[in-house]
C-alpha cells in the first residue's frame, strides 16, 4: 500500500528543502515507510509519494503530455523509488527511465516514447 498526495508548488518547495536541502519545488518526492527513522508500524505500507500538481502541469506542457499522463508518469517514478530504483548514476538513470516507460506504456500503449 502507498499513500499519494498532490500538493502545490509552495508545499512541495517546503518539503524539498526540509527533506533534501534543495531550494524550490521538485516534481515528485518519495518517502519510504519500510526503512530508516520513519519506519511505519504498518507492515503493508510501502511509503508515500508526493506529486507537485503545478510542476506536473508545467512538465506536461513542455514534454507534450496531458496533465493526467504526466501525473501518472510521476507516480510511477515515485513508486519505483519506493521499491529501490535510483537514478544517481547514469546506468541507474537509464534503467529507471526504461522501467518507468515500460510501466507507463501499459496505461498509454499508443503513446510514443518521449
Amino acid at each position: 500500500m502507498i499513500s499519494v498526495a498532490i500538493v502545490d508548488s509552495s508545499e512541495m518547495a517546503d518539503l524539498n528543502y526540509k527533506f533534501r536541502g534543495k531550494e524550490g519545488p521538485t516534481n515528485v518526492l518519495s518517502f519510504s515507510q519500510t526503512e530508516g527513522a520513519h519506519k511505519s508500524p504498518h507492515p503493508g505500507l510501502l511509503g508515500d509519494v508526493v506529486i507537485c500538481g503545478d510542476r506536473a502541469a508545467d512538465d506536461a506542457v513542455s514534454l507534450n503530455y496531458t496533465t493526467d499522463e504526466m501525473t501518472l508518469y510521476l507516480l510511477i517514478h515515485g513508486v519505483l523509488h519506493l521499491v529501490g530504483y535510483e537514478h544517481q548514476e547514469p546506468l541507474e538513470a537509464t534503467t529507471m527511465e526504461q522501467k518507468v516507460e515500460q510501466i507507463f506504456q501499459q496505461f498509454y500503449p499508443s503513446e510514443i516514447s518521449r
